[in-house]
């Protein structure tokens, strides 16, 4: 076997290449939807991308909300800490809008919201009521195609856009329910939103997280189950953590997955692939 002798000039770009990437979202700045605290996979994104020099706006909910998100926000040095409705057209619009005025163009949105009651993610899918699958549906899937169709007007140069998933958007999870029907239509959003907004070069992709200890998680009768499960399961044997999520939001965000849209990124440890699992050592 002949072996090509190393171009040191090839070498020394590739090392120049990989020093800049350690402030990938230089110039970069967005619309962070979906804080509620500093557990929330909308933070671990967030502070991620804040490392990497991207600016961000941020959104809440209500005053309660308010109170968590402005301080967290505010030590990221934003300038952009606006209410917002997702069931109110409007309310989007104006969210929207205050970035676009701030900075003159949008780069990226990250789409990290979802509902429903709490007293329907458990029991049977069957029970789901006409009007809890309705909101389900309004917060957790449409309001992400309203913010993308809001967005894209000030993504001049084209942009990124992503959304939060899970993987009961495609196999079932006990008591997930509804929201596992919401996020399949999310994922399913994706991929026409960026079949639509490919030529105005903005990609579209979603991220399914694998279980996490946020506030949305533990909102799921059992839990702690199926934190427990995915940790034993997955072929990493581990669950994710907020910087597993940052991570992948940033690859996602920034230039380096320019040709990639439409796409779900699982980000769960592996546990997508597992078909019947290996016994766990106490199983044994």
């Amino acid at each position: 076997m002949r072996l090509d002798p190393v171009n040191e000039q090839k070498s020394s770009d590739a090392a120049s290449r990989l020093a800049l990437q350690s402030n990938l979202m230089d110039g970069k700045r967005g619309l962070i939807m979906g804080v509620a605290n500093d557990h929330s996979i909308a933070w671990g994104i967030a502070n991620t991308l804040a490392a990497h020099g991207a600016e961000m706006g941020f959104t809440y909910q209500n005053d309660a909300i308010e109170r968590r998100v402005r301080p967290l926000a505010e030590s990221l040095n934003s300038k952009v800490i606006v209410p917002c409705d997702v069931e109110d057209e409007g309310s989007i619009a104006a969210a929207v809008n205050a970035c676009a005025d701030e900075w003159g163009s949008i780069d990226f949105v990250v789409h990290a919201i979802a509902y429903s009651d709490k007293q329907e993610l458990k029991g049977k899918y069957v029970a789901t009521t006409r009007e809890n699958f309705r909101r389900t549906m309004e917060v957790s899937c449409y309001s992400f195609t309203s913010l993308a169709r809001h967005a894209a007007p000030h993504m001049k140069e084209g942009g990124s856009m992503i959304a939060l998933s899970f993987y009961g958007a495609e196999k079932v999870v006990p008591n997930y329910n509804v929201m596992g029907v919401a996020k399949a239509a999310l994922e399913a959003s994706v991929r026409y939103l960026a079949s639509d907004l490919g030529p105005d070069n903005i990609r579209v992709n979603a991220i399914s997280a694998g279980p996490m200890r946020t506030l949305a998680g533990s909102a799921i009768a059992g839990a702690r189950h199926i934190f427990k499960w995915n940790e034993q399961h997955a072929p990493l044997r581990r669950n994710v953590q907020l910087d597993d999520l940052g991570g992948s939001a940033l690859f996602l965000l920034s230039d380096l997955a320019l040709s990639i849209t439409g796409q779900v990124l699982y980000v769960d440890s592996g546990y997508n692939v597992v078909g019947v699992p290996f016994p766990t050592p106490d199983e044994n």
